[in-house]
């Protein structure tokens, strides 16, 4: 009788879809909380949490990420050169158009700052949209978004760190760096005792969060240096508590946000042309031209059992910007309104991204 009651919830949490659905549903709530009477309460707790989430138990999330390319790069879909060189390329010029869109509503206006708010794909929330397709997405396409978004984010900490730092601390750096290099030692010596790999991770986490740079990176630092042998067991041990436990409060933390009244007139803004053209618009169009170019050139390769129209359709998700977008949002404006703006535009050029993406591959 047990097992009857909870098959359902064991039928639902081995499901790929459920990561999504959860996603949404957390999004929906802390959407809908946060522009509700209880507003104070519910932005005042989430204020205080989302550092740690974000800074904290996100590192997992691309720890765990960083682990699958990883295993992918070695033995999987990304172990040859023209198929791991693509997402490489198209994430360039999902960053590149994006920008240079935005620079053409804002150039020489107070605004162009914000050129990099476009540039970002938010990994969890397009992983989270693509599993609700189910089987209908190869493998591979995963893998491509999956590695695609990684190095998209890993270029968007490189923008924060370059344009949108105002103080980088060098010991800091200098301290991660030397850290890492440990590791890859350790690496190359074949040590097995995860242990001796956990220790520093900590310990380069704290210093790349102290440094300056998005915390975040220190997750697929780590991922990179462990062994080939132990990343099945810790994928499998980390899956469920990262899809279920850290991601749903990411989604909590970073939708906790007020949408205000007078929306008509954010929408006639060039802030807002800039990020929804560059997200909706620029993301696809440089994720394709780049991939088109550098497969008929043939320095990559489509990934397995793929086609130009699921390409575009994960081009398409990848306009889902969302927290690293809005992020940098905050760094490139100090005025407030102007951070309303991008936020909104950030909101509404990922819901439509996500759903031109979702329904775009349903029907291919």
């Amino acid at each position: 009788m047990i097992k009857r009651l909870f098959s359902p919830f064991y039928n639902f949490f081995n499901d790929s879809r459920a990561t999504g659905i959860v996603l949404i549903i957390c999004t929906i709530t802390s959407l809908l909380l946060a522009n509700s009477p209880v507003k104070d309460s519910w932005l005042q707790g989430w204020s205080f949490a989302a550092h740690g989430i974000n800074d904290g138990l996100m590192v997992l999330f691309f720890f765990l990420a960083g682990m699958e390319i990883k295993n992918e790069l070695v033995n999987g879909e990304l172990s040859s050169l023209k198929q791991a060189t693509l997402p490489v390329l198209a994430a360039l010029g999902g960053m590149l158009v994006p920008a240079g869109i935005f620079a053409l509503f804002n150039h020489g206006t107070p605004y162009a700052n914000g050129w990099g708010i476009p540039m970002a794909t938010d990994i969890a929330f397009s992983l989270g949209v693509i599993s609700l397709l189910g089987k209908r997405v190869p493998l591979a396409l995963r893998v491509f978004l999956t590695a695609l978004a990684i190095i998209d984010d890993l270029g968007a900490i490189v923008t924060i760190a370059v344009f949108y730092t105002a103080t980088l601390h060098v010991m800091y750096l200098l301290a991660a760096a030397g850290i890492f290099v440990l590791l890859v030692v350790l690496n190359k010596y074949k040590v097995q005792q995860l242990l001796y790999y956990f220790i520093p991770g900590i310990l380069l986490w704290y210093c790349v969060l102290h440094s300056g740079i998005h915390a975040t990176i220190a997750g697929v630092l780590l991922a990179f240096t462990i062994p080939l042998t132990k990343i099945d067991a810790l994928i499998h041990h980390l899956h469920k508590p990262v899809n279920f436990i850290i991601m749903p409060l990411f989604a909590l933390a970073n939708t906790a946000i007020v949408i205000p009244g007078d929306l008509g007139y954010i929408f006639q803004h060039t802030i807002s042309y800039g990020i929804i053209a560059g997200l909706v618009l620029g993301k696809p169009l440089g994720i394709f031209f780049f991939s088109f170019i550098a497969v008929k050139t043939r320095i990559a390769a489509l990934p397995s059992q793929s086609s130009w129209q699921q390409l575009t359709g994960v081009g398409l998700l990848a306009g889902i910007g969302f927290t690293m977008s809005i992020f940098i949002a905050t760094l490139a404006y100090t005025n407030p309104e102007w951070q309303v703006y991008s936020k909104i535009a950030v909101m509404t050029a990922s819901l439509i991204a996500g759903l031109a993406g979702y329904f775009y591959l349903h029907k291919r």
